[in-house]
């Protein structure tokens, strides 16, 4: 388990510890970073906003959802559970949505990561247990594909994930 300490006054104010832990070691800490390079927050994003950040782009759904330049705060297991939750396919090209399609993405996307917050985090979702070898849908039970998007593991369900 990796665990980051710093201790600097000059970084926190009253001189207190940030602390960090991160058993996968996918995380990284950066203190006063450009926020500029960034796209809208993930959990405030209007709907406009959103069908531009995936407007013109033949990237899969799922990638094009985690690069943070387009939008920030989406990761790995909030793409798979929002997705999931949303019916749609992670790796079908991100412009290729109807206006229907997109209305649910946004739709989902604001409730999803709002209830994986309440929950204590994205590895709370409702189809993570089954993101596995033999795992299967929990809503209609049929055999969870697994893939590589955007360079990550990538679980879904061929059936209702179009």
């Amino acid at each position: 388990m990796l665990v980051a300490v710093v201790r600097d006054a000059q970084c926190i104010e009253g001189g207190g510890d940030l602390r960090m832990r991160d058993s996968r070691r996918l995380g990284g800490v950066e203190l006063d970073p450009d926020e500029a390079r960034l796209g809208p927050d993930a959990l405030t994003v209007g709907l406009a906003a959103l069908r531009v950040a995936l407007a013109g782009s033949q990237a899969p759904l799922k990638a094009r959802l985690m690069d943070q330049s387009r939008l920030a705060g989406v990761g790995n297991l909030a793409a798979d559970e929002l997705l999931w939750r949303a019916a749609l396919d992670p790796v079908r090209p991100a412009s290729s949505l109807s206006p229907a399609e997109l209305r649910r993405l946004h739709r989902h996307l604001l409730s999803t990561l709002a209830d994986l917050l309440t929950r204590g985090g994205s590895h709370t979702g409702e189809v993570m247990a089954e993101r596995r070898p033999g795992g299967v849908c929990p809503r209609d039970g049929e055999p969870l594909r697994r893939a590589t998007v955007g360079g990550r593991t990538t679980w879904w369900c061929p059936r209702h994930q179009t």
